[in-house]
């Protein structure tokens, strides 16, 4: 396909095929700031301030986010680390474990994720963008903010670079003055001791933090795959959990401390910072734009990668028209925007059960692609069979899919959720530790079926002339 390079312009073309090396560019310390902007937002203290609401005392739920945004944010890079190698999206690569056809199940899921937290941004972002420009109807603001997302997400990798870089800027003044603000007007020593710390809330703030980390694992390794293939995978690695786990403690620590002096962020948590603010509500709003609209091109961006991964898999092609790639980008960005118009009465509750749902079923997802990659094909990838049913990792790689369905079933009986509650999770003083279940039984029991396997190539593939 003459001129489908990213090189050429400032949009990019390329789409689920491999990046060659002429056109990779950047520096692994871009992931930071790209990584610290998606997460200094509203959303992230909206999870910390869910520790109080569920019943944490303030330090064990600092305590607690810090834990688990440093476990999940670990897990998270490794993912980003598979990017500069093999210059590929996240979810063309779980083809090598889950055949070509059989990554259609995990895909599914992770668009699922991908609207759900789209739509949930779009409705906290809609509310900023109404209060900025003065409009009293809900809708518009959400209309608004899904055609900044969708032409953001249209340029492509470059643009969403840049905008992670603006909003690092922005979220961190913004943030500070904030933190000013909540300092001046409240009295934050207040907030500590006022109940007993316990395992069962510790463990649920780890919970929320690990599962925030986590459901970027899916898609991380988009925004790393047009590094130089030379890119160390230690800096890859470090650069994206440090810009990850630090503005994500940030954000859910500012949230917690807001839980915990009873203010009345989480009826109106849009509102509340404008309050806050006073004078520099402009600011603030701004600040939730920015930072909601980084992230939401992340979704739109991956979402679209996800269904493009999905559909190929039962076509073969590498590659789609830049017509094709616009319509699918619109189309999920639209969707998105109609979920929020529809859902956005609900926000809260709806939220709180949606990030902890995730858990359940990505966990297995990213334990299998990591063991697999790391420690049984040892960073070794056939790329073109990934496209090709027929190749090396087949059409569907059942041990995989059912080392999948356990890692999700093995979960029921710690689950601690509003739609269920496991009966070990009730012995364990309603403590949810399913996600760290999870990690360890499928990742032990995928490394003892599959080690002897020899699915892997001796050495990276690729080009399909080069298969032997």
């Amino acid at each position: 396909m003459s001129g489908d390079r990213t090189g050429d312009g400032f949009a990019e073309r390329r789409t689920i095929d491999r990046i060659p090396e002429s056109e990779r560019h950047g520096f692994p310390r871009d992931q930071f700031t790209l990584w610290f902007g998606a997460n200094l937002q509203i959303t992230a203290v909206l999870d910390g301030a869910l520790a109080v609401v569920f019943g944490a005392e303030a330090m064990t739920a600092i305590v607690g986010l810090a834990v688990g945004n440093i476990l999940g944010g670990i897990v998270m890079a490794l993912h980003s680390a598979q990017g500069p190698r093999l210059g590929l999206p996240q979810m063309i690569s779980s083809r090598a474990q889950f055949g070509v056809k059989g990554a259609t199940l995990p895909l599914l899921l992770v668009i699922l994720m991908y609207l759900g937290f789209a739509a949930t941004g779009t409705v906290l972002a809609g509310q900023a963008m109404n209060l900025l420009l003065g409009i009293s109807n809900p809708a518009v603001g959400m209309v608004i903010f899904g055609v900044l997302s969708a032409v953001i997400a249209l340029i492509g990798y470059k643009v969403i670079h840049i905008m992670g870089r603006i909003a690092t800027v922005i979220s961190i003044v913004g943030f500070a003055y904030l933190a000013y603000q909540l300092f001046h007007q409240y009295d934050i020593q207040a907030a500590f001791g006022q109940k007993p710390a316990t395992l069962a809330t510790f463990l649920l703030a780890v919970s929320l933090s690990a599962g925030w980390q986590l459901t970027y694992a899916p898609y991380v390794a988009d925004y790393s795959r047009y590094l130089p293939s030379s890119t160390p995978d230690g800096k890859a690695f470090l650069y994206t959990l440090l810009g990850s786990a630090i503005a994500s403690q940030l954000a859910m620590t500012f949230g917690v401390l807001v839980a915990a002096v009873g203010a009345k962020f989480l009826s109106n948590q849009v509102g509340f910072l404008g309050t806050l603010a006073g004078q520099g509500a402009v600011l603030v709003y701004i600040v939730i734009i920015c930072g909601k609209l980084t992230i939401n091109c992340l979704n739109a961006y991956g979402g679209f990668m996800a269904i493009l991964t999905t559909f190929t898999s039962f076509s073969s092609q590498t590659r789609i028209s830049s017509g094709a790639r616009a319509l699918y980008i619109v189309g999920f960005v639209a969707l998105s925007v109609l979920i929020a118009v529809l859902a956005s009465a609900d926000f809260l509750a709806a939220f709180k059960n949606f990030v902890l749902m995730l858990l359940a079923v990505f966990v297995p997802w990213s334990a299998i692609n990591l063991i697999d990659y790391y420690l049984i094909s040892k960073e070794k990838v056939d790329i073109p069979a990934l496209y090709d049913p027929s190749g090396r990792y087949g059409a569907y790689n059942w041990t995989a899919l059912g080392c999948y369905v356990l890692g999700v079933v093995v979960q029921i009986p710690f689950l601690n959720q509003p739609l269920y509650e496991g009966p070990i999770a009730v012995a364990l003083n309603d403590a949810d530790i399913s996600w760290a279940v999870s990690l360890v039984v499928t990742a032990v029991v995928y490394y003892a079926l599959q080690r002897n396997a020899k699915v892997a190539p001796s050495e990276m593939i690729l080009e399909a002339t080069a298969r032997s």
